[in-house]
């Protein structure tokens, strides 16, 4: 009898330490989220530098400049930010289709000219979109192209991973698309007959245009029924806190005038 009542006894007190230790974990685990969740931004800031992924083919948004450093709206944008969030702005150039795979190792964030996609969402979070966008097309001076139509069945020249890319090769029937890891490279082709036309964003088209003039002529993507796009910052995927920290700097930016003179400058 004894010892069937020790043995009940045991059989209680480690019913109670398993339930102990299991709700420990638990309310453990849920902190442990909460508390990863409230010190992401301090994580990826905690070494007072900003580590920022680019991609420098992308007039005027990026591109190289004299002395061989990334420059541009986007770079001078992510600069200011960095003032607010009172840390160092690294640039890191790299390609284009290679940014997104980059966050969370090789860097913190990307800014590049990058379109708001839900492709895109699927592996990275976004901050408040900071300006708007359409495609342009590219042709050479004479071109018969006008319409959607006419871009049917055409070789089209575009930036690998860009909208443009995504345009030609889901949307438009029948076309070979050509891909370059730099929009000037798809350019330099259309000059040479190697592609019919260039699909590539507003502004790197404006001064693609200008750069070439007389002999390659930019066309509003509104001929070509594309629709308006959103730039945005890349963001580490779940990281709520690096988001509203961003997000709060690009507001003040907005409303203190730095934005507006960024746009003076560069666009």
């Amino acid at each position: 009898m004894k010892k069937l009542l020790a043995l009940f006894l045991v059989g209680v007190m480690t019913t109670c330490m398993l339930t102990a230790c299991g709700s420990k974990e638990t309310n453990g685990a849920a902190g442990s989220d909460a508390a990863q969740e409230e010190a992401g931004a301090e994580d990826v800031l905690a070494d007072g530098v900003l580590t920022v992924g680019t991609n420098a083919e992308f007039p005027p948004f990026e591109f190289v400049d004299d002395n061989g450093e990334p420059d541009g709206f986007d770079i001078a944008l992510i600069k200011a930010i960095g003032e607010k969030l009172g840390v160092t702005v690294e640039v890191e150039n790299m390609e284009f289709d290679s940014l997104v795979s980059s966050i969370g190792s090789k860097i913190d964030v990307a800014i590049a000219g990058m379109t708001v996609t839900d492709e895109r969402k699927g592996s990275v979070d976004f901050s408040s979109p900071y300006y708007e966008a359409v495609q342009y097309v590219i042709v050479p001076a004479g071109s018969e192209i006008a319409t959607a139509e006419d871009l049917v069945g055409k070789t089209i020249g575009v930036q690998l991973g860009t909208t443009g890319d995504f345009i030609a090769s889901d949307d438009i029937a029948d076309t070979t698309v050509n891909q370059y890891n730099k929009g000037v490279d798809a350019v330099n082709d259309l000059l040479n007959g190697r592609v019919d036309c260039v699909i590539i964003d507003k502004n790197p088209a404006l001064v693609f245009a200008s750069k070439f003039e007389g002999q390659v002529v930019a066309l509003d993507g509104a001929q070509f029924e594309f629709g308006v796009e959103e730039y945005a910052i890349a963001l580490p995927k779940g990281d709520t806190a690096l988001a509203e920290k961003i997000n709060a700097a690009l507001e003040e930016i907005k409303a203190d005038g730095t934005f507006d003179k960024l746009v003076e400058t560069y666009i």
